[in-house]
């Protein structure tokens, strides 16, 4: 039965084509045809009930005011952004570098094969952040810099500096952890510089996920490298490319293995391979892991204990953003996770260590939080404030402190967890502190699945909210830029290797 119409890609030439979205045996596909290439169908979301859950929480049209590129051509052969983008950018990405100390089978970013240098400079790399601060009404907070591998820069600590000074409250790169580990100061260079969060590549616990995804074992690395951040105080979060058969068995015990490092790893991100880099085009569909089939897994290495409805999108927690705006006054939220309902999912999760043999237990936030609930009710709250009768804020925040905790429940909790004290001051204080109150004992497990030209689909593109700074002053989709533009872009601002000193 058909979903919708679209708009996707000829994976063969990348031109845009019509599409259509539509379920058969309880899956959803996505089938276009090439005039040249022939017809293409492939797996867009591999469970149609978790498809139509997810429908539920479409998210807000929160566009710029101040689009890059003219409105011109069909979507998305003008990515820019243009006034058709749906979004503001929640996470900015700069590529610094396309030089890499590996050459990982699963790149999308082709690092190492281009042929060519592609670096921009520092005044290059300022005006790309300048750009990303100038979107109205709302400036992006967050950077990552990303390649290639960005800690291959010899100025990587000064670049981490200039974002700082150019007002991003958030810093991380997005490294393989080579560099963090053989350089054992490395860590508290960075920190020091401003950097928040080593964005660390994680393929699993044993050694054969590595040698399958980067061509080595890199698992004493991986160690090394978390070590000294945790020397340095700077925080981490696992990031495991999935693959069908290479290291999706291990799902689970790459959660056990953040849980016993929660100390310094705050997050697991789970990235199902995108088929845009060297992965072999005809071994999409064996390989190919969609977001229901990560909620899938997870229940099923965790005996139950995380099941499909602990996963939420990441457009579902938009109430909250609005809640806490319209306490400091704002309409409109700063940051609000608007991406599109079908590009990820996350939840929060508690662990009880268990004595003797047997697996830990593990608590999803839904367990012991009514969270549909907190969403409905905090929207309605939002709406009494912004609506601006007397003294609505003073009483929305007394009517808070009491119905909270009825959205609690203490006895499917986690030990020593008074999760209603937390969540009371999250609201009071909105602050960082506030937050790193609540996540300090939780783990955000998370998974995002980006796109390539056999699942592409224009109404997710419209709706990202992670983008990329380019030199030639455009933003675009994570999305588009991987699937389309990458090579155009490195193209025109690079050099060939061989005048490189």
């Amino acid at each position: 039965m058909k979903i919708k119409n679209t708009k996707s890609l000829c994976p063969e030439c990348g031109k845009p084509l019509d599409a259509e979205v539509y379920d058969e045996d309880g899956k959803v596909f996505i089938k276009k045809t090439c005039d040249e290439h022939g017809e293409f169908v492939n797996t867009y979301w591999g469970d149609k009930d978790l498809y139509d859950r997810a429908e539920n929480f479409t998210p807000s049209v929160l566009s710029v005011e101040n689009p890059n590129v003219e409105d011109t051509g069909t979507c998305p052969s003008n990515c820019g952004l243009c006034s058709k983008h749906e979004t503001s950018t929640v996470l900015g990405l700069i590529d610094v570098t396309n030089r890499c100390n590996l050459k990982c089978p699963v790149c999308f970013a082709n690092a190492a094969a281009a042929g060519y240098l592609y670096e921009p400079t520092q005044e290059e790399i300022r005006q790309m952040l300048k750009n990303l601060r100038s979107l109205k009404p709302n400036p992006c907070h967050a950077i990552q810099y990303a390649g290639g591998e960005p800690t291959v820069r010899k100025d990587i600590i000064e670049l981490i500096e200039m974002a700082k000074e150019e007002g991003f409250s958030h810093v991380q790169i997005a490294t393989n952890g080579l560099r963090l580990a053989r350089r054992e100061n490395l860590a508290e260079q960075l920190k020091a510089a401003g950097l928040n969060t080593v964005y660390l590549s994680f393929e699993g616990v044993t050694s054969e996920p590595y040698i399958k995804n980067k061509g080595k074992d890199l698992l004493d690395i991986k160690l090394k490298a978390i070590e000294n951040c945790r020397k340095a105080n700077l925080g981490v979060v696992l990031v495991p490319t999935l693959i069908k058969g290479v290291n999706d068995q291990q799902v689970g015990e790459i959660i056990k293995f953040a849980f016993d490092n929660n100390d310094i790893i705050y997050g697991v991100n789970f990235q199902p391979v995108s088929f845009s880099g060297r992965t072999p085009a005809d071994e999409v569909e064996s390989q190919r892991i969609t977001i229901p089939d990560f909620i899938n897994i997870i229940e099923k290495e965790t005996d139950g204990q995380v099941s499909h409805d602990a996963f939420y999108p990441p457009s579902a927690v938009e109430p909250i953003a609005r809640f806490i705006s319209a306490l400091d006054g704002c309409e409109v939220p700063k940051v609000t996770l608007n991406c599109h309902q079908h590009c990820g999912v996350g939840t929060y999760i508690f662990r009880e260590k268990t004595e003797g043999p047997g697996k830990d237990k593990l608590i999803p936030i839904t367990d012991f939080v009514d969270v549909e609930d907190l969403f409905n009710k905090l929207d309605e709250y939002a709406d009494t404030i912004i609506e601006g009768k007397f003294g609505a804020k003073k009483k929305v925040l007394a009517s808070a402190a009491k119905w909270i905790p009825r959205l609690v429940h203490p006895s499917r909790s986690p030990e020593n967890l008074d999760f209603t004290k937390i969540l009371i001051n999250v609201f009071y204080k909105r602050s960082y502190e506030a937050l790193g109150e609540f996540s300090k004992d939780a783990m955000l497990i998370s998974c995002m699945h980006f796109m390539d030209p056999f699942n592409f689909d224009e109404d997710r593109v419209k709706k990202c909210v992670i983008h990329y700074a380019t030199p030639d002053g455009r933003i675009i989709p994570f999305c588009t830029m991987n699937s389309m533009y990458r090579e155009g872009v490195e193209q025109e601002f690079s050099t060939p290797l061989k005048q490189k000193k």
